[in-house]
């Protein structure tokens, strides 16, 4: 049985005339091209710990089956703002699992779309905690009261986001939480 002891965020954006060619720059950006990646759903194991690229990438080989949650989005429109992101959000007891929410998007910032994906995550988080919240509040009022709580510790997010090249090549964005083993 599988079960990642660590995780680390990363990102990329790559540029190609071909739409696969730019997804596999992409990957080459968030260094992860050279593994072959599984999707796989939103859980932030238990007693896992979030860790940083370079700390978690020495755990890979080259051609390992790597599991991971990725987003990513593509665009040949030239002058098209486009973002993918993935959102963690932790709780305070780290016993419990926590959980990994993707979004991409068209029109939004690195920010807003970092923003949801947090926003996201957490409110996943919440329901299976039971923390009590509006979802017609805004962002910032509910990681207020996600704050208050004290039952949801921490949210991150990694996001990348890109404008589409103006002579018309596929520009494509990937963020991606990637599980180690």
């Amino acid at each position: 049985m599988f079960v990642a002891s660590k995780i680390f965020l990363t990102k990329g954006v790559g540029r190609h005339r071909e739409k696969l060619s730019s997804f596999e720059l992409a990957l080459r950006d968030a260094k992860i091209a050279q593994y072959n990646l599984v999707r796989v759903s939103s859980i932030f194991p238990p007693k896992c710990k979030l860790v940083s690229a370079r700390d978690g990438l020495p755990f890979l080989s080259d051609g390992q089956i790597v599991y991971c949650v990725l987003s990513e989005n593509a665009t040949n429109e030239p002058h098209r703002l486009l973002a993918a992101g993935v959102g963690l959000a932790l709780p305070k007891d780290d016993s419990q699992y926590g959980y990994l929410s993707e979004h991409h998007s068209f029109g939004e910032t690195e920010k807003k779309a970092g923003d949801y994906t947090e926003d996201l995550a957490a409110e996943m988080l919440a329901t299976v905690l039971g923390v009590d919240f509006d979802p017609n509040k805004s962002y910032d009022e509910r990681k207020d009261i996600w704050s208050i709580s004290s039952e949801i510790v921490k949210t991150y997010n990694v996001t990348q986001s890109a404008i589409g090249d103006k002579g018309g090549k596929w520009t494509t964005v990937v963020a991606g939480a990637i599980l180690v083993p």
